[in-house]
């Protein structure tokens, strides 16, 4: 008899955890978020404010601090945060607090493109508008920048963010017509014409040693171009 009344503790016990349970989490979901942390990922200027990402929390019409648990939508949150012009992608959670996190990725421009309008091409290789919050420093781009030629500039630029001497020291680069690529260096007055971007890591190779050694014999300033066009050497034009 005293097994039988044990087993029927065990169960009643059982029920009552899971009566608890359900009952604590009808009241959660019942609840609305306690607060709201939106927080920028990296140490990079912001290129959106807080109050943007802020203005963005709306669902079914209602700010987001106003809408129950049960009815909150995480994934639309961050399909429309993610949306946004500024923004590469964002997360969207509850805390164990009762919160609602939001971590934001930005978009990182590594180029602007100087034309109008002006925009920037970031780090994914797709055009990024300016931002009125703030001017990113980094590398100009001159000529028609267009949708068939942007993947050879994009290529061209990751050339640059790649290598340490190029990053250090390439301040513009060019594209005409021909999407023939030239670029300008921040202690030369020369154009580095490079063509095409056929044989790209041995064409700077070819020009690292090039300037090296032009430095060291301190002629870099008698040239006003310099071809890398070709292959196997460096043609320079005084």
């Amino acid at each position: 008899m005293r097994k039988y009344l044990n087993y029927i503790k065990g169960i009643f016990m059982l029920l009552l955890v899971v009566f608890l349970f359900a009952f604590s989490s009808v009241r959660n979901n019942a609840r609305t978020p306690a607060s709201i942390n939106i927080h920028f990922n990296g140490e990079n200027p912001l290129f959106i404010a807080a109050s943007n990402v802020d203005n963005m929390l709306i669902q079914n019409q209602e700010y987001i601090q106003c809408v129950t648990k049960d009815v909150l939508d995480l994934k639309a949150l961050e399909s429309t945060i993610s949306s946004h012009e500024m923004i590469e992608t964002a997360e969207v959670f509850l805390t164990v607090d009762g919160g609602l996190k939001i971590d934001i990725e930005q978009r990182k421009p590594l180029a602007r493109v100087v034309s109008d309008p002006s925009f920037y091409i970031d780090r994914q290789g797709k055009p990024m508008p300016l931002s009125d919050a703030y001017t990113a420093r980094v590398l100009l781009v001159h000529g028609k920048v267009t949708e068939s030629n942007l993947e050879i500039i994009y290529k061209m630029i990751m050339a640059v963010e790649n290598d340490p001497f190029l990053k250090l020291y390439t301040t513009d680069l060019m594209i005409d017509a021909q999407d023939q690529i030239s670029m300008r260096t921040r202690d030369c007055t020369f154009e580095i014409l490079i063509g095409d971007l056929d044989r790209l890591d041995q064409k700077i190779t070819n020009f690292k040693a090039f300037y090296q050694k032009a430095k060291k014999d301190s002629l870099l300033k008698r040239y006003k171009r310099v071809n890398l066009k070709f292959n196997q050497q460096v043609v320079g034009i005084k």
